[in-house]
């Protein structure tokens, strides 16, 4: 039998593997404080390779079996304490915090934007020298009109005499103190814009909320699937460790036969060939099992230095999974977090769309002004002297420039709705699949448990069989090869089934929104 490992798993013979899946490390936040420090050590693997018996043979003794990799022990981690503390470092969920907090610091702007806009303003003016004009006695201060003569003609212009004895002179104030105070009222704005720029916030802030939960979701569904794919790969290192058993068993026993005459010394390069591979492909399990420690450790951030050890074992009962897949599919479309920011996405452009639009029209506003001047602006001629005053108004305004501004924005912005709804219908479908796939898994897996459980208990016998008869120089070596490849692929079979019908479980959980509703 020959066993190769590569990044996908351990791989044999005939097409069967056992794949330890790749799992992204959960970004996560500040490292958290060791687990568990005074957890018992981890059970020791295996050894390396077999060393040579003395003369270059090939060592043929077996080895002890590891199960305690894969074994329950008390203080140890389980599924469900990964997933929580990748939640809660998780580096990506951090970042939705932060986008979640930028949100609800635009809604605060946006309300701001009902408040009428305040402004004041303190000027002083320092005016250069300059002499007055002065109005002198003999000139024409003022002209009027006569009326036409009685039998028609025009107007004809006439000054009145001038003043005799009278002088005006416009004093020049030199030093000049204002402040004036501002209040605008947006009364248009009121109805086209800031409320729906308000409520485009908002939904925004909605958006950012349910990406929170949804981050939070799948940081504790990856480092529940990161612990039980750690325990396929420590399961794998006791496959790999009995199937190098197995091959230095058949090579024990082909010796003897050679010894008898029963086998000939081909029989026994194959079986020593058969050992050195399986002993390769431990090494391989072993440096497998490393890596899926390590994805695990950063999952939850847990320095190398912290000894963690399983607390979950892959041999407890499951609980059955019944259910209407179309009321699954509606229960996903209902929970799912991320069909819930896609609507209120949604809804957000279609507010910052109203907002765009708004500028294609006159806007309305009202205003005050309170001035204390020295010299007041209002006062002619201008006297040193402090003064208030105030005023009142409305306005209309409108340029042509900003409606064809808004106009572009507008067009911009309805785009951008459109890819909004066009993703938020995108999301559905992808949802329908996930769920869809996560609950064929599920009773695949279960199913697998079932059929593997079988498989192994006849390859178990065959093997038995096919030994016996070798030994009573009845069958072959290769016939026996089969049997031990048969085995390894069936032990292989039902622990990826055991792990299969974990990881479905956790998966079908996250595919309907269950684990988001308690963020």
């Amino acid at each position: 039998m020959r066993i190769r490992i590569d990044a996908g798993g351990i791989l044999l013979a005939g097409g069967m593997s056992l794949g330890v899946c790749s799992l992204a490390p959960a970004s996560s936040a500040d490292p958290a404080p060791p687990i568990r420090p005074d957890v018992g050590a981890t059970p020791s693997q295996p050894g390396g390779p077999a060393s040579a018996s003395p003369g270059g043979d090939v060592d043929s003794a077996p080895l002890e079996v590891p199960n305690d990799l894969v074994r329950a022990h008390a203080g140890g981690l389980t599924a469900t304490e990964v997933g929580t503390r990748a939640m809660r470092t998780s580096w990506t969920a951090k970042a939705s915090e932060q986008a979640l907090v930028a949100a609800a610091a635009r809604v605060d702007q946006a309300w701001a934007s009902f408040l009428p806009r305040l402004s004041g303003i303190g000027k002083y003016t320092y005016l250069s020298p300059l002499t007055p004009p002065n109005f002198a006695p003999g000139e024409y201060l003022l002209a009027t009109r006569t009326p036409p003569p009685a039998g028609g003609g025009a107007y004809s212009p006439t000054m009145p005499p001038p003043l005799e004895g009278f002088s005006l002179t416009i004093p020049i104030v030199q030093s000049n103190w204002l402040f004036q105070g501002t209040i605008v009222v947006p009364i248009s704005d009121y109805f086209i814009r800031i409320d729906q720029n308000y409520t485009a916030a908002t939904r925004s802030q909605d958006a950012a909320r349910w990406d929170l939960v949804g981050a939070r979701a799948t940081a504790d569904a990856d480092g529940r699937v990161a612990y039980y794919t750690w325990l396929r790969a420590r399961g794998a290192v006791i496959v790999a460790v009995q199937a190098l058993n197995d091959q230095r068993t058949h090579l024990r026993d082909a010796r003897n036969q050679f010894t008898v005459g029963n086998a000939s010394r081909a029989d026994t390069l194959r079986a020593e060939t058969s050992v050195s591979s399986a002993e390769l492909a431990l090494e391989q399990a072993k440096n497998l099992a490393d890596l899926a420690e390590k994805q695990m450790r950063v999952a939850i951030h847990v320095a190398d230095e912290v000894v963690v050890t399983p607390g979950e074992d892959l041999e407890t009962a499951l609980t059955p999974t019944q259910g209407d897949l179309r009321a699954m599919i509606a229960e996903a479309l209902g929970a799912r977090p991320e069909v819930k920011s896609a609507e209120a996405n949604a809804e957000s452009a279609q507010k910052v769309l109203a907002v765009a639009k708004a500028g294609l029209y006159p806007s309305l506003s009202a205003f005050a002004d309170g001035i204390v001047g020295n010299p007041n602006p209002r006062i002619f001629p201008p006297t040193q002297t402090w003064f208030p005053s105030w005023d009142v108004g409305g306005q209309v305004t409108w340029a042509l420039n900003d409606a064809l501004v808004a106009n572009g924005v507008s067009s911009e912005d309805e785009a951008r709705l459109g890819q909004i709804v066009a993703n938020k219908f995108n999301v559905r479908d992808g949802i329908e699949i996930e769920v869809t796939q996560a609950f064929q898994n599920v009773q695949q897996a279960d199913f697998g448990i079932q059929s593997s459980t079988r498989e192994l208990a006849s390859a178990q016998e065959a093997y038995r069989v096919q030994r016996e008869l070798f030994n009573n120089g009845r069958g072959t070596s290769t016939t026996l090869t089969d049997a031990e490849t048969d085995l390894t692929r069936a032990r292989l079979d039902l622990l990826n089934a055991k792990v299969d019908a974990r990881t479905a479980r956790v998966r079908l959980e996250h595919a309907l929104g269950r684990d988001a509703q308690a963020r």
